[in-house]
């Protein structure tokens, strides 16, 4: 079965990571720091930016998979796709600034939102699947006698 919603949204993260590397790329040359961050903040706030982000996106990525797979609602699942790569892109900026931000913060509180917001629709697929009762069948036996 393909599940287009998250191969998109996987496709779109896979360049958000690629976008986030290569900010780091440019500071480690300019800076000659091949390994760590050399007490450089902003760097180091773009490491943690990237780090972040490969976190948070497997997570997402298989809840989104497995509730596509599970026959979820792919409205729901193209906004909650939406909102993570969107989050993730806000956050990266906010880290860029050396003072708490509103796209730092809203992107990480939405981030943990929609981490929680699929978490639960997963468990509630998996418990209302179980929570149906199989169906009752009865086999009518010939009792080997008139009826």
């Amino acid at each position: 079965m393909i599940l287009p919603v998250t191969l998109t949204i996987a496709a779109a993260a896979a360049v958000v990571n690629l976008w986030l590397a290569y900010r780091i790329v440019p500071m480690r040359l300019k800076e000659s720091v091949l390994i760590g961050d050399d007490g450089n903040q902003r760097l180091q706030a773009r490491m943690r930016a990237h780090a972040n982000f490969t976190e948070y996106a497997p997570f997402i990525l298989i809840l989104m998979g497995l509730i596509e797979l599970a026959g979820g609602s792919t409205l729901w699942l193209w906004i909650a796709g939406a909102v993570f790569v969107i989050a993730r892109v806000a956050h990266a900026f906010g880290m860029d600034r050396t003072t708490s931000s509103a796209p730092r913060a809203g992107g990480a509180l939405a981030t943990w939102a929609l981490m929680a917001v699929l978490a639960g629709w997963a468990l509630t697929i998996a418990y209302q699947a179980n929570a149906v009762p199989a169906t009752k069948t009865f086999q009518v036996v010939p009792s080997g006698g008139r009826a």
